[in-house]
């Protein structure tokens, strides 16, 4: 049964605990408990870990802005709102364009949340460090040490977050000090913190369980996302990002800026960092603990429905949320309800804030699964006698909705409360923070990196192109399955195999927020988004004037799917329906041409080359007693 978020009273602040959907807690300690106290007490201790899986559930966290605003724009993911107002607005239309204003109040609530939820993980840590618990009985022991690699993990987690948003960021690995000594602090290399969290990793995943085990699931910081998580980070490390200064040794990108560089390690350096993230890939795919649902279109239905896959455990952590308290995914994102609806409630309406583009859905190979599941060129609103009736979309080339988060496949249980409700309610979809298909394409993207794409992980006896044919063998039926190991076995190794690897990243995680980090540490982000608008010129030649299509004959408001003309115009047109589609645009004159196109991520090199990270706020830089300020010419 998935778990749902209840809350309690600990020391006197309100924190969460996850309990099964029968089970509501209220429960209170008192408020002058010591901390010796609290960490003497397996009870109390998993309160207040609690605590830092709250923190986790707000907007400014991983509700909404960590995984939906702050990861756009790439080069197939888009915010909505284009053209020339949309960038120069105050809110995340600008940010995510590159064009950010400094008094954009999600930047610094960010920043207060990440913060606080790190605060909350310190004392943890340091509660269990400190706990008689752990020195004297040895069963309490093994539960504590899990504890503290779970708040090791999710510190972790967070930190890597700040430095992808903000890169240089202050290092606080300890409580604040009762003299405030360690409340104002300056930014460190964010090079000097990686180089912390993958010893605290390499801590957590000696006292993690696996999920299944010990009554952990995936809604929980389990070994194998600490594994993953190691990776994660000491690939982001290897990468490319923008600097403050200029870094000695370090290799800096083409026609990088001269102020702040776009700089890597060196050589040595990151082939031993790709080592590390080996090892700890293999291990988990040698577990054999977590693995791919055989189907993409169930994996996606599952999370709709707020069920945890016990399974196959394809996704390694899912950001726990519950209906009508937190949960941004089917509405910041996914397929748009447009305006009030009988059947979906009053404030049915949905914002679906992020965008795919047309040149990455013609970038799909046309038997692909994924496509139809990752694009919605429709809409849903309030049709005749109280029913909803599906309108496809126009010529919107860079307004295609996300269809992994899907309102249709959502719970009765949010269906019945949206319709009671007159205001939003949260859908209380879980955040994915690391799927196996990540796994398994990174643990080949260091493979292929170190030694090519037919290296062997030691352990798990899988190559770099097996971990791939893996991946693309699911999204294709078992018609394609020959197509798909042609394809496959034709790569070459070295750079023909990662640019394989950068497609199927794209393909497999569209709108799950990857992208742009990968193109970050790639080098490659104002490379891809400057040939995703050259690829929509080109698409304009290619794509068809109208889009044909048929409504359900059973069920007159929705699309025929299997009906919908994408590639080419019907001969015979009788009994189809048709809306101006991308082949329509005037490739001189067009609106998306002229008045859309050049404004999208139009600040990523403008001042600044390569000027991916977001500024500090006006509150966080006036809130740190002149210790902080900005870089980057912000």
């Amino acid at each position: 049964m998935k778990t749902s978020i209840k809350y309690i009273t600990v020391l006197g602040i309100s924190a969460m605990t996850l309990a099964s959907c029968s089970d509501f807690l209220n429960q209170t300690s008192p408020s002058e408990m010591t901390g010796e106290a609290v960490f003497n007490s397996l009870t109390y201790t998993q309160q207040a870990l609690n605590k830092v899986y709250a923190g986790l559930t707000k907007d400014e966290t991983y509700a909404q802005v960590v995984p939906l605003l702050l990861g756009l724009n790439s080069d197939i993911e888009l915010v909505d709102g284009l053209g020339e107002s949309g960038v120069n607005s105050n809110n995340e239309r600008g940010v995510c364009n590159y064009v950010p204003q400094l008094n954009w109040s999600k930047i610094d609530r960010n920043w207060t949340g990440m913060y606080e939820a790190i605060e909350n993980a310190n004392i943890v840590i340091e509660g269990i460090e400190s706990s008689s618990l752990v020195a004297n009985d040895e069963s309490s022991a093994k539960k504590m040490q899990a504890f503290k690699g779970e708040a090791l993990t999710l510190r972790a987690m967070l930190y890597l977050d700040l430095i992808r948003v903000y890169g240089d960021v202050p290092m606080k690995f300890e409580t604040t000090r009762s003299d405030g000594s360690n409340i104002y602090l300056a930014k460190s290399d964010r090079d000097e913190i990686f180089e912390r969290l993958i010893s605290d990793l390499e801590e957590a995943v000696t006292c993690l369980p696996w999920a299944g085990e010990s009554g952990y699931t995936t809604e929980r910081i389990t070994k194998g996302f600490a594994h993953g998580l190691l990776a994660r980070i000491a690939m982001t490390y290897a990468g490319y990002s923008i600097r403050e200064k200029n870094k000695s040794g370090y290799e800096t990108l083409a026609g990088s800026d001269a102020t702040y560089p776009t700089q890597r390690p060196s050589a040595d350096k990151r082939r031993q960092l790709y080592e590390l993230a080996v090892k700890h890939l293999d291990t988990l795919i040698a577990s054999g603990v977590h693995r791919l649902n055989p189907s993409y279109e169930d994996e996606w239905y599952l999370i709709n429905q707020l069920t945890l896959d016990q399974t196959y455990q394809e996704n390694l952590y899912e950001v726990a949320h519950g209906v009508s308290f937190s949960g941004e995914l089917g509405y910041t994102v996914g397929v748009r309800i447009n305006g009030k609806t009988t059947y979906y409630g009053a404030k049915g309406n949905s914002s679906g804030k992020m965008k795919l583009t047309a040149a990455f859905f013609w970038s799909f190979d046309k038997n692909d699964l994924r496509r139809d599941l990752n694009f919605a060129n429709f809409e849903i609103k309030e049709g005749e006698n109280g029913n909803t009736v599906e309108n496809m979309a126009s010529n919107s080339p860079f307004g295609l909705y996300v269809a992994k988060w899907d309102v249709r496949k959502m719970t009765d249980k949010w269906l019945a409360a949206a319709r009671a409700s007159a205001d939003k309610v949260a859908t209380g979809i879980n955040n994915v923070l690391m799927r196996y298909s990540d796994v398994l394409l990174l643990y080949a993207e260091a493979l292929n990196e170190l030694n090519g794409a037919d290296a062997v992980g030691p352990t798990c006896g899988l190559s770099a192109r097996e971990a791939l044919r893996q991946v693309r063998a699911r999204a294709f039926d078992a018609s394609h399955k020959a197509e798909v190991n042609q394809y496959v076995d034709a790569l070459g190794s070295g750079e023909a195999f990662f640019q394989a690897l950068v497609d199927e990243r794209a393909w497999e995680l569209a709108g799950e927020c990857v992208r742009k980090w990968d193109l970050i540490r790639w080098g490659l982000l104002s490379d891809k988004i400057e040939e995703s608008k050259a690829a929509y010129l080109q698409l304009i030649a290619e794509a068809p004037q109208k889009l044909y299509y048929k409504m359900k004959a059973d069920v007159p408001g929705e699309i025929d799917p299997a009906s919908i003309c994408w590639y080419e115009e019907p001969v015979v047109t009788d009994g189809y329906k048709s809306v101006d589609f991308w082949g329509k645009e005037d490739p001189v004159s067009g609106k998306n041409v002229n008045d859309n196109l050049p404004f999208i991520s139009i600040g990523l090199n403008n001042k600044v080359k390569n000027r991916h990270v977001f500024p500090l706020g006006t509150t966080t830089i006036s809130n740190s007693n002149g210790t902080l300020q900005n870089s980057y010419d912000f």
